[in-house]
């Protein structure tokens, strides 16, 4: 099926970037959330980002003004009833997901293809509870997604053939790239990339090297663009353990288990940047290790 326009329910980190890079690849987008004030910070952030790919020469002026006009936003989830592909990029909280679909899909034409950015949760379980398991896949976009060229395909025990071809069609349409992974725990990305960062957390948690050492050493050791505890940091220390959480109960391997410390930070609401405090504290200039 030819996809034209595309709905993406959730106008946060990873939603309005899905939807940035929608619009510039020449999709009409429509965007929902819960309350017209995410709605509005999503809209802001990519008109902001648009606006920065402008000054950098990435795009041109016409490019943006076209992208943006290819936007549209809604508070109400049955609009994007009436789109050929849907994302949903919600929270990592397989109860919200499940609860979204079951209020969209009655609302859906026969042909939608139905897609979760999840980044760790099973597609065949979240399959089984649509009408269309066939048509439903994983489409795991990195973050920040008008940057990272990776899109994870992940198809569920039952998804077809043309909805994988669909959606592949789709990720090249983009200009990036796709790797295709099994229906296992946390896909190919995160059940790489969660487990070093949760070993960081343990090194931290026993003493081993503070953050900037730990961050430090990884950065020039290991030639990473970023340590890996200003990286939980960037992804939100709630989705790293939520992610953990899915491999650990998923796979029955002790190796998985989350730090404690890891634990306790979120409890406690330190979530990274987004709160602005987590190993780090994000409320000066500069950020200052919080251990």
């Amino acid at each position: 099926m030819e996809i034209k326009r595309v709905g993406v329910v959730g106008a946060g980190q990873m939603g309005n970037g899905i939807a940035h890079v929608f619009a510039l690849a020449g999709y009409e987008v429509l965007v929902t959330d819960i309350n017209q004030d995410a709605l509005n910070r999503g809209r802001a952030t990519i008109e902001q980002n648009l606006e920065r790919q402008v000054s950098r020469e990435a795009i041109t002026a016409e490019a943006r003004d076209e992208a943006l006009r290819r936007i549209g936003t809604t508070l109400a989830l049955t609009d994007l009833g009436a789109t050929d592909l849907v994302i949903e990029a919600a929270t990592e909280r397989e109860q919200v997901k499940q609860a979204i679909f079951d209020d969209l899909v009655p609302h859906l034409t026969p042909d939608t293809i139905l897609t979760s950015n999840t980044s760790s949760i099973s597609i065949t379980r979240l399959a089984a509870r649509t009408d269309r398991p066939e048509k439903f896949m994983g489409f795991h976009f990195m973050n920040p997604v008008p940057v990272m060229q990776l899109v994870e395909l992940i198809r569920g025990i039952a998804t077809d053939k043309p909805t994988f071809e669909a959606c592949l069609g789709v990720v090249e349409r983009l200009g990036k790239t796709a790797s295709t992974s099994e229906d296992f725990p946390a896909f190919i990305v995160n059940r790489i990339l969660m487990p070093m960062i949760n070993e960081a957390i343990y090194t931290l948690y026993e003493g081993v090297g503070s953050v900037r050492s730990i961050d430090t050493s990884l950065r020039l050791g290991a030639n990473h663009p970023m340590g890996p505890l200003e990286l939980a940091d960037f992804i939100g220390l709630d989705t790293c353990l939520a992610i953990m959480n899915v491999l650990h109960d998923g796979l029955a391997d002790t190796k998985y288990r989350p730090c404690p410390l890891l634990t306790k930070y979120v409890e406690a609401g330190w979530l990274g940047r987004k709160t602005k405090r987590g190993f780090y504290d994000y409320t000066g200039e500069e950020p200052v290790p919080t251990r």
